[in-house]
């Protein structure tokens, strides 16, 4: 026995829809915590914390909305409680340059909602690294049926733009069968590795699998949606789901029974030559060694710590991913 906690928070979404900022944030947090082995879903509470610049033009009306949207509609519906929380109602920052000009900064609405559950059993736990077994393949569980919506998207803050349609959980009967099927796999042990797809969408998830197994992916995007940039950077709930071939029939079927099977996608499996390959409609799409990915991946944390601690054990710490 034991206990797991994670965390969900979609604050970008509320610049464009702040009720589906709530519900993606609470959707996060139980696509994040389903990896351990809890049983229903009810027995996943929620702490809610509430951050908001209220008395601002409009965010009172967020926050209510939200509010009511999360309380009132969302949890009760998917029988999921929020016993706890806090709320910051003060979410700005005001200062004067030296010229004398009066600045103002407001935060968006933001809900992190932070799930905890008890563990049945804490070995049956599963974790995102590829395993190194021979014969494997990835499934894509897709609760957002193939929309692909990418407003709001870290991809889209890359390139300084906010986008109109935003991801959403626009059924929430879905994601209570996606934690039914995923605690039945976890629980008979189908499963090798899980990820939540989340911030950076399936890319993002796949590299950090990769990272996590030191393992090379071969991935077919064909069918997923006609655009590569939407299929590989949407932020919809979900995850990819890693299954030894032999136990591939029986994950399949307990997907399917669940009502999952037209989400659930065969996506490719890992590789033993230490890259990530896209293709799409027969075409490559993308390729690239794991381990530069894995240098750009942590050169932020590298950045951070050559300020904080020793420069030079930092760079050396860096340049250990090198290593292969």
């Amino acid at each position: 026995a034991g206990s797991a906690m994670a965390m969900g928070e979609r604050s970008p979404i509320a610049l464009v829809n702040s009720p589906a900022s709530g519900r993606m944030a609470i959707g996060e947090a139980l696509t994040n915590i389903c990896a351990a082995d809890i049983g229903r879903i009810g027995n996943v509470k929620l702490s809610a914390n509430w951050m908001c610049a209220c008395g601002e033009e409009g965010e009172d009306a967020s926050l209510y909305d939200t509010v009511r949207a999360v309380g009132m509609e969302f949890c009760p519906t998917i029988g999921v409680s929020i016993p706890v929380g806090k709320d910051s109602l003060s979410m700005r920052t005001v200062w004067q340059t030296s010229a004398g000009r009066q600045e103002k900064m407001v935060a968006p609405l933001s809900l992190v909602a932070s799930s905890f559950a008890p563990v049945r059993d804490v070995r049956k736990t599963l974790t995102p690294d590829l395993k190194l077994v021979k014969k494997s393949r990835l499934v894509l569980v897709d609760l957002g049926h193939g929309r692909n919506r990418l407003g709001c998207s870290a991809l889209a803050q890359v390139f300084n733009q906010i986008g109109t349609q935003c991801a959403d959980v626009d059924s929430p009967a879905d994601l209570v069968a996606f934690f039914a099927a995923i605690q039945e796999l976890v629980d008979r042990r189908l499963l090798l590795a899980y990820h939540d797809r989340s911030d950076g969408g399936l890319l993002a998830a796949l590299v950090e699998m990769a990272i996590g197994g030191r393992s090379g992916i071969r991935m077919n995007a064909t069918g997923l949606g006609s655009d590569p940039l939407s299929v590989l950077f949407s932020e919809e709930l979900g995850c990819v789901l890693q299954v030894d071939d032999g136990k591939m029939p029986l994950v399949m079927k307990t997907l399917a029974e669940h009502g999952l099977q037209e989400i659930s996608h065969v996506i490719g499996r890992p590789s033993g030559d230490g890259k990530l390959s896209i293709t799409m409609n027969g075409k490559k799409v993308f390729s690239e060694n794991i381990t530069p990915l894995n240098r750009m991946w942590s050169e932020l944390t590298y950045r951070m710590q050559a300020r904080r601690d020793n420069p030079a054990c930092a760079r050396e710490e860096y340049d250990n991913i090198l290593d292969q």
